[in-house]
């Protein structure tokens, strides 16, 4: 572990600052229970001077989140193939209003309101796993006007209410320079997306490929010379357009499932890019998989990689998977929901380190049932990270 920390958190210039970090990750993989400082301290049997030194660390530190970010990034590329990025939701419950960002919404899956913060993490996908590099915290209502509660937060002038399609285009500028993983497709479930067609017009913007779930409702473009407005379900309901396709899919139990697909027989385009636009030019493959014995809706990806066969297109949206299946390991496993600080940069600390946590594990072939190794992970160190 301490030379996964060295590689990993080399943007820590003080010695002090490293140590603790590796205490905040071992207590983040082999502790038990809400992963908070006093229990992470308690858990690993360190002296009470610990729990100050754990919060110190996390809430106070001046340290930058984004080089090590970064280096998570980096990381991951250099031991594997990546294929995919993908953007996944991550909702945190809260009591009260004090947490920084939280705030009244519709949970738009239950349709019922909830008090919470609402995250958005980058994940970079790599076989059947799936690891979060970047992280950002939707803030709405006073967290964006209100001086007060952001000074008290910590947050950063230029951190403002954004829509969710803005992170993620701000996610694909940053990665450009990214080695190996730049140009990868983009696997995108949009169909909640307020600003679904400004995604994909950003992303065509950048030149990046993309296969992006959408809404039926979705607006495209047919035709080359006269095109006409229509959507994405129009499309496929016209029989006469598309084409039929099949994916064979093994299922848990090792059964073979075959899945009908559609896929329109020509091209669209999108119409937020205008004549003379960058990316004007670029046409996207429509592919439907129909409603299973009409006990659910059908659903559709627009997809740029039009000279990809099918089974290959929506291989790549086992990414999206991927990424789900990891939001659900950082809440049970690595304590993303448990952060009890209040400020911006305690938040962005603590999800850079369960980021951390779930790559170590990873890359050191921890048993999500292995026993709980015993003594103490590092040396206490002599005073607190500042």
């Amino acid at each position: 572990m301490q030379g996964f920390v060295e590689d990993i958190f080399q943007s820590l210039h003080r010695v002090e600052q490293r140590r603790w970090a590796q205490a905040y990750l071992w207590s983040l993989i082999h502790g038990s229970g809400k992963k908070t400082p006093r229990r992470m301290a308690r858990a690993d049997s360190l002296p009470a001077a610990a729990v100050r030194g754990l919060h110190q660390f996390i809430n106070a530190s001046p340290w930058e989140w984004q080089p090590v970010r970064r280096r998570l990034a980096e990381r991951v590329t250099a031991g594997a193939a990546p294929y995919a990025w993908s953007v996944a939701e991550l909702i945190i419950p809260k009591n009260g209003d004090h947490s920084v960002g939280v705030h009244d919404r519709v949970d738009p899956a239950t349709g019922q309101p909830v008090n919470c913060q609402r995250a958005l993490g980058l994940f970079l996908a790599v076989d059947n796993q799936s690891f979060p590099v970047d992280w950002s915290l939707v803030l709405s209502g006073p967290w964006d006007w209100d001086p007060q509660r952001r000074q008290r937060a910590r947050i950063p002038e230029e951190e403002k209410e954004r829509p969710v399609g803005a992170y993620v285009l701000d996610y694909a500028a940053n990665v450009v320079t990214l080695p190996h993983a730049a140009g990868l497709p983009w696997v995108l479930d949009l169909t909640r997306c307020d600003d679904a067609a400004g995604v994909l017009a950003g992303l065509a913007r950048e030149r990046l490929d993309v296969v992006c779930e959408v809404d039926p409702g979705q607006v495209v473009l047919v035709g080359q010379h006269t095109p006409t407005v229509s959507t994405v379900g129009a499309i496929m309901e016209m029989r006469h357009a598309r084409q039929p396709h099949v994916m064979v899919r093994q299922t848990p139990d090792g059964r073979t499932k075959v899945v009908p697909i559609h896929a329109y027989a020509g091209t669209v385009r999108l119409p937020q890019l205008g004549a003379g636009a960058d990316g004007a030019s670029r046409t996207y493959r429509i592919l439907e998989r129909p409603a299973p014995e009409g006990r659910l809706p059908a659903r559709y990806w627009i997809t740029s990689l039009t000279d990809l066969p099918v089974d290959e297109v929506l291989s790549l949206v086992r990414g999206r998977t991927a990424a789900l299946s990891t939001v659900s390991v950082l809440q049970n496993r690595f304590g993303v929901l448990d952060f009890e600080g209040r400020s911006f940069p305690g938040w962005h600390h603590h999800m850079t380190m369960a980021s951390a946590a779930h790559l170590y594990q990873y890359l050191d072939g921890v048993s999500g049932n292995a026993p709980v190794r015993s003594g103490t992970p590092v040396t206490e160190p002599s005073r607190t990270a500042s």
